[in-house]
Parts: structure tokens; C-alpha cells; sequence
């Protein structure tokens, strides 16, 4: 009788301790797949793939870069927006960007979108792990303005986006990543067939 009640005691100590572990275990884990669907993938749950993180900065960047109406209200509303997927330094080397591009009058009534060089979209080179925890992301994008509907301005341009990790708050950012904006400076681009634009330097609006 007191081997079993000894029994009895133990089994109730591990299923507490079952139970307390059950309970601080994460109710949710991201765990990212590359999109590549031919065979079974083998991901450790804390890596993140290289498309992921393109992905990410791709998306994020081009959401920056979308003014529909008016550069002026568009570009600080953006950069609020996207703030939980944005560093703190971005965000004030940003809102710098904003007061600089004011005070040139690349602003006011600029309507602006960003999109990718037809065949310089996602490759295996267009990303550089940096570490565990961050990226340098090379996008070759194509960078539109236009005044008064007319096409003012397009700039080919590599631009080198610094990409961490940045999980402290998953209601807000799902994503477990965030834009430390460039990693180095943005570099043009000559492509066959796109042709740069710019009537700003040539007495048209600034």
C-alpha cells in the first residue's frame, strides 16, 4: 500500500510539471516554408528563408515608395503605417527624408510608385546573410514620379535594404521582421530598353 500511495505521489508530481510546461509552452510558432513545392522541406523552425525575407523587403519598401495622390501627405502617412515593421532608426532616417525632400519640393502633388526591372526580380544572389538575425536584400527597381499625371521622373536603381529580425511584438508585426532601411548606398542601373527620366533638371517642376 505505501508503494502504490509512493506510486500515486510521483505520478501526480510529473503530470504537474507536464502541465506547467504544457502551459508556458508558446500557443503560437512561425515556422516559414520556401515556396518550392517539388519535393518534402526539412526547415529548422527559427531559420528564415531567403524568398521570405525578399519577399518581406520587397513588399515593405514598395508600400513606402506608393504615393496615390500626393507625396506631401502620402509619404509621412506611409512611414506611420508601416512603423511596426520599420527599426527606429529607419523611421527617423526616414521622416529626415521626408523634411529634406519638403523643404527641395520633391513633394507637394508627387505621385509615386516603385516596382521591379522586368527579369531582376528574386535570384539566389539577391540576398546576403549577414547573420543569423540580418539580411542585405538587393532589389533593382524602377522608381516613377509624376506631376499633374504627366511622368516627371524614373530612376533605375539598385537599392540595398538591411533586413532584420524583429519579433517582440507579433500582434503587431507577424511577420518577425523589420526594414533597418540600407544596408550601403543605392547604386543606378542601366538596363537595355528602360530609359531613365528626369524633366526636373531641365526647368520643369520641382
Amino acid at each position: 500500500m505505501h508503494t502504490l500511495r509512493l506510486a500515486c505521489v510521483i505520478l501526480g508530481i510529473l503530470a504537474a510539471v507536464s502541465m506547467g510546461g504544457w502551459y508556458m509552452a508558446p500557443r503560437d510558432l512561425t515556422i516559414r516554408i520556401p515556396p518550392d513545392l517539388r519535393s518534402g522541406s526539412t526547415q529548422k523552425w527559427w531559420e528564415v528563408p531567403a524568398s521570405t525575407v525578399y519577399s518581406f523587403g520587397f513588399y515593405i519598401f514598395q508600400q513606402l515608395n506608393a504615393w496615390p495622390k500626393n507625396g506631401s501627405v502620402d509619404y509621412p502617412a506611409r512611414i506611420a503605417q508601416l512603423s511596426p515593421y520599420l527599426t527606429p532608426a529607419c523611421q527617423d532616417f526616414l521622416n529626415k527624408d521626408v523634411r529634406l525632400r519638403r523643404t527641395n519640393g520633391e513633394l507637394q502633388d508627387r505621385v509615386r510608385m516603385v516596382y521591379e526591372i522586368p527579369m531582376h526580380g528574386y535570384s539566389s544572389n539577391s540576398v546576403h546573410e549577414q547573420g543569423m538575425d540580418n539580411w542585405t536584400v538587393d532589389l533593382d527597381l524602377v522608381a516613377d514620379e509624376y506631376y499633374q499625371s504627366v511622368l516627371i521622373k524614373r530612376a533605375l536603381t539598385r537599392y540595398p535594404l538591411h533586413v532584420v529580425r524583429w519579433e517582440g511584438d507579433p500582434e503587431r508585426n507577424p511577420f518577425g521582421l523589420a526594414l533597418d532601411c540600407y544596408a550601403s548606398t543605392p547604386q543606378r542601373l542601366q538596363v537595355a530598353g528602360l530609359d531613365e527620366v528626369d524633366k526636373t533638371r531641365t526647368g520643369g517642376t520641382q
